[in-house]
Order: structure tokens, then C-alpha cells, then sequence
């Protein structure tokens, strides 16, 4: 797995992002274990709570696909740090990636910060 690809990849996929709100444009790019890479951006909508982010968008193409061995998710944005994933995505993290390499990123890759989803949401919801 070339982490640095990922996160390229992640980066590119900001510039589809529908953030006229915040301005706040996130990418993301999962990859599966045959090798199959899906990315996502986030999608803003005028009533917030229909708003969509990145990482979701990215893990949800996979699934649709059939694809449900995930091995990693990168994640950029437009900030100087590492992004950090909100609580919901980091849900469904746990339910559809639980065991995946988390990489987050801040807007070019020059900083990284590799975790997962035990360690962004401990205790997380499961039924």
C-alpha cells in the first residue's frame, strides 16, 4: 500500500468538494484489499444536517460497489494539521472499517497522522 498515493488521492478528490457554506473542503480515498480505491468529497447542503462528509461518501461508493474489505482511508483537508474526522463519520468507521488504517492529513500531505478506528471513537456504538 503506498500511503503517500492515498493521500495524494485524498487531496485531489477536495477539489470536487461542495462546500459553499463553510468552505471547508475535505477528501478522502479508501482502499480495499484487492486494490480497488474509492475517494470521496464532502457535499454541503443549505439544510446542514443533510450534509454529507468525505470519508462517508467514500466508504458508502465502496459498499455499493460490493467492496467491503477495507484496509485503509486517508483523509485530507484544507488545514494546516492533520484532519481529524468527526464524530459520525468515526461511527461509521467502526461499523464498516473497524479494522482499517485511518490516515489523516492536512492540505498537501506534508503532515500525517496514522490511527484507527478504536483509537478515534473507543467505545464505540455496536449492536
Amino acid at each position: 500500500m503506498d500511503e503517500k498515493l492515498l493521500i495524494k488521492k485524498a487531496v485531489k478528490a477536495m477539489e470536487n468538494a461542495y462546500a459553499p457554506y463553510s468552505g471547508f473542503k475535505v477528501g478522502a480515498c479508501v482502499l480495499t484489499s484487492d486494490g480497488t480505491e474509492f475517494t470521496g468529497c464532502n457535499i454541503e447542503n443549505a439544510s446542514f444536517g443533510l450534509t454529507v462528509c468525505a470519508e462517508r461518501v467514500a466508504l458508502f461508493k465502496a459498499y455499493s460497489e460490493g467492496k467491503r474489505d477495507i484496509i485503509a482511508l486517508a483523509v485530507a483537508a484544507d488545514v494546516d494539521e492533520p484532519v481529524s474526522p468527526c464524530g459520525a463519520c468515526r461511527q461509521v468507521m467502526m461499523e464498516l472499517s473497524p479494522d482499517a488504517l485511518v490516515i489523516l492529513s492536512n492540505r498537501d500531505g506534508s503532515k500525517v497522522m496514522r490511527t484507527g478506528p478504536g483509537e478515534l471513537l473507543p467505545y464505540g456504538f455496536k449492536l
